[in-house]
């Protein structure tokens, strides 16, 4: 099990449902993971609701206080930053709403027709793309509007209840966006890292595989074939990472966390964003040369008459899957001591890389046959060398900007 001072576990957790509550709870204690994150969001929405409703009801003491509430928890999202996009968007298309039920319900009375004018003239203006997510809330605003304009006894009465709905959706927004910038604004710094790791685990992974296969010769269909699987099902992690990225980036904007010591200086992603960028191309040029060992294996059996050359490629792939294991820990608090590392193995890379093609060109290889791989192995070499490399220079210079 694991000790209290965050050493490996040893014995298999228990699986109890008792069990998995109290270590659940013990994640969202001892770790910044979506445990606590996901108690943190609770806790702040629940904070936003309640003061919502005693604004909403007992201060104002409003026929509907729910609406305050609802809109505060609606619009607590992950970031600040998507805070207050989506508030001004949800109040967008409440008012919206409201007004099209005062301007359609004045002009044509509380009846079926015009509630069916709502349904129609809420639903196409939630398709606006201006509204995102919250187009819906149109038509939603819209029918609970007309119903508060059907109850009401007379127009001055109508004019002030739907008024008020404008004004409780106002009030939860508000409260809403101020309980997420004042009480633990999240931070997503370890997002960035997350995806960088994501993808470097993946990459270093495969060539990992790959690497003991071809200095042994064990090239068979079945094995080329997985990889070639492996490679194409990618796209989802790459996706992940760039979401991830993106949240990072967004949990900067009107932060006043950044002001904070340990905050101030990191003003941008740019150094996690190439490297992520570089990743994803290597995944894809992977992609590419385990297609090409695939159809090798398929059309020609995969004839390894040449040793020399796969043994040098095997020791490029085996320099790549050291420095993909090292991004695949990065860490912001160790990045100084990583980033030298990775220098020094891009270093050795290279030297790997120079041996792959001097190797090709002294063996006389087919490098221009399109049914030998020999070509697209020496092309893939060269571009997953550059974007290593690239990698490995933009975080040492993101250091060194840092020192």
């Amino acid at each position: 099990m694991a000790g209290k001072d965050g050493g490996q576990r040893t014995e298999a957790a228990a699986q109890g449902r008792l069990d998995r509550v109290r270590q659940w709870w013990g994640r969202a204690r001892d770790t910044a993971g979506y445990e606590r994150h996901t108690l943190l969001l609770v806790v702040k929405s629940t904070l936003a609701a309640t003061l919502s409703w005693v604004v909403s009801y007992y201060l104002l003491n409003a026929p509907s206080p729910a609406f305050a509430p609802f809109s505060a928890v609606l619009i607590m999202q992950v970031t600040v930053y998507q805070s207050l996009l989506q508030s001004l968007r949800y109040l967008g298309a409440v008012a919206v709403g409201v007004a099209m039920v005062a301007g359609l319900g004045f002009l044509g009375g509380p009846d079926l027709l015009t509630f069916v004018l709502v349904a129609l003239v809420g639903l196409s203006i939630g398709r606006w793309p201006a509204l995102g997510s919250q187009g819906s809330q149109v038509a939603t605003a819209a029918f609970f509007a007309f119903s508060t304009y059907a109850a009401a006894t007379s127009a001055s009465q109508k004019i002030t209840q739907l008024g008020e709905i404008i004004l409780l959706v106002l009030i939860g927004c508000g409260i809403g966006v101020i309980v997420n910038v004042t009480v633990a604004p999240p931070m997503r710094y370890r997002s960035a890292e997350y995806g960088i790791r994501t993808l470097s685990t993946a990459l270093g992974g495969l060539v990992s595989d790959m690497y003991p296969a071809l200095r042994e010769g064990e090239l068979d269909e079945e094995r080329c074939s997985q990889w070639r699987r492996r490679a194409e099902q990618t796209g989802g992690l790459i996706t992940q990472a760039r979401e991830g990225f993106r949240t990072a980036e967004e949990s900067l904007y009107f932060n006043p966390r950044r002001l904070l010591r340990r905050h101030r200086g990191r003003a941008s992603f740019e150094g996690y964003g190439a490297v992520l960028g570089a990743l994803e191309r290597s995944l894809y040029q992977v992609a590419s040369l385990t297609r090409s060992l695939h159809q090798w294996q398929e059309e020609e059996g995969g004839r390894h008459d040449d040793r020399a050359f796969l043994d040098d490629y095997s020791d490029f792939l085996e320099s790549l899957a050291k420095i993909a294991q090292v991004l695949g820990e990065l860490d912001e608090d160790t990045l100084i001591e990583q980033a030298r590392q990775l220098c020094q193995l891009a270093d050795e890379a290279q030297g790997c890389c120079q041996k792959v093609t001097d190797g090709a060109s002294r063996a006389g290889l087919p490098l221009a046959d399109p049914t030998r791989p020999y070509g697209v192995l020496v092309v893939e070499s060269t571009r997953l060398m550059e974007e290593f490399q690239h990698s490995c220079d933009v975080l040492q210079k993101h250091v060194d900007q840092e020192l």
